[in-house]
């Protein structure tokens, strides 16, 4: 058992070490997986003297706790909690989790259509796909996962979470479900399936004078389809909808933004050693001038907020509805010598206004709620009025083209 704690202190060691050497620059089970059926200075020399607080910690719990434990279990725990400790995207993995982290397939995984991160510990839904096995469930976003079969997520990493959602299709998953406004969980198994990203939606209202475009998710392909029904409809007032839109890459939100903004900055990625890259708008890329509104939700995740706030920043258009998730980083992936891995945040996006998108999200305009499927009931039936987009057109068709 002495072994096991030595090679903890070296393993924590070289964690702390990698995570400082990556700021400067330079350079629990798994339960039901479908594949298988700093600052340097002071601050730096403060965190390695931490060490001997955790090393007489664990020699206490081998010590004295009521039984002998696993400390196996009680290592990683301890480094998968300083890990989450910084942000929910950076982890810790196991030598057997970043084995399966390394060889999922690139294509082809069964997935259950949940776009989740972690708030307040747990696993948080931030979107769902529409048509996927977790829609079909009636899993909504701002659901809680408590568990993935008999693990809690409140004791998993998020790239650990989102790997055990995926899997072999036909594959099956229990979760564990805390809907809000409701007082008892519901245990759902999902049966995974390839799924597929949600279409371009769009529409025309007010006689074909304003464009609906609702993207559902934010990559090279959807980005180059908007752009063909903008120079389709040359001059119309614009609806974004980004509601929900959870997916993508973080190049294309700005490509987004760019086609309805000139000049200035859109935004910028800054690490605490990371050099700062600033994304200035092309006035080539920029295919319209026209009223332009954007439709935000707490689905509006990563990629799409980057979007929202370029716009807004801009003073382009309108940003109405909900306040969104706030996700706009990037992590790195660190080997270890023992065949773990971290995955730590190094930089973060900032609108061009300098607030980081990860801490304050993009807050609406016009803020506009919808109604929850939790809160409806044979009471309070579903209505099909979309009070945000009601009130997208409204402001719309008050302004002169």
């Amino acid at each position: 058992m002495g072994l096991s704690v030595s090679r903890f202190f070296q393993r924590l060691a070289f964690v702390l070490g990698a995570a400082v050497f990556a700021a400067l620059g330079l350079g629990f089970a798994l339960g039901e997986f479908g594949w298988f059926g700093v600052h340097a200075g002071g601050e730096q020399d403060g965190a390695y003297r931490q060490i001997g607080v955790y090393q007489q910690v664990l020699r206490r719990i081998q010590s004295d706790y009521v039984t002998d434990p696993n400390i196996n279990t009680v290592t990683t725990g301890a480094l998968h909690g300083l890990l989450e400790s910084l942000d929910a995207d950076s982890s810790y993995l196991s030598p057997t989790e970043y084995k399966i982290y390394k060889d999922r397939p690139a294509t082809g995984v069964a997935q259950v259509g949940l776009t989740v991160s972690k708030r307040f510990g747990y696993a948080t839904v931030v979107s769902v796909v529409p048509g996927s096995p977790a829609d079909h469930e009636h899993i909504s976003d701002g659901d809680v996962i408590e568990s993935i079969g008999d693990q809690s997520t409140r004791e998993l990493s998020l790239a650990v979470i989102r790997l055990m959602l995926e899997g072999k299709p036909g594959s099956s998953v229990t979760v564990t479900v805390v809907r809000p406004r409701k007082s008892d969980p519901d245990k759902v198994t999902l049966t995974r399936a390839v799924v597929a990203a949600p279409a371009l939606a769009d529409q025309q209202y007010e006689g074909g004078s304003i464009l609906y475009l609702k993207p559902g998710i934010v990559t090279s392909a959807r980005v180059d389809e908007i752009v063909a029904k903008i120079k389709a409809n040359k001059n119309r007032k614009i609806v974004l909808d980004l509601r929900d839109a959870a997916g993508g890459d973080e190049e294309e939100g700005l490509r987004l933004a760019n086609l309805f903004i000139n000049q200035g900055t859109l935004a910028a990625l800054e690490g605490q050693k990371y050099p700062k890259k600033t994304f200035a708008a092309d006035p080539a890329l920029c295919l319209t001038t026209a009223p332009l509104v954007v439709l935000v939700n707490r689905g509006t995740y990563g990629p799409a907020e980057l979007t929202a706030a370029a716009i807004q920043n801009a003073k382009r258009g309108d940003v109405v509805g909900e306040r969104t998730f706030g996700e706009g980083s990037v992590q790195k992936t660190i080997d270890l010598p023992d065949g773990a891995a971290l995955l730590l945040t190094i930089a973060k996006y900032e609108s061009a206004d300098g607030k980081k998108i990860q801490d304050e999200a993009v807050v609406p305009t016009v803020q506009v709620g919808q109604v929850a499927d939790d809160d409806l009931s044979d009471e309070n039936p579903p209505n099909k009025e979309d009070a945000p987009l009601n009130k997208a057109l409204e402001i719309l068709k008050a302004k002169n083209s």
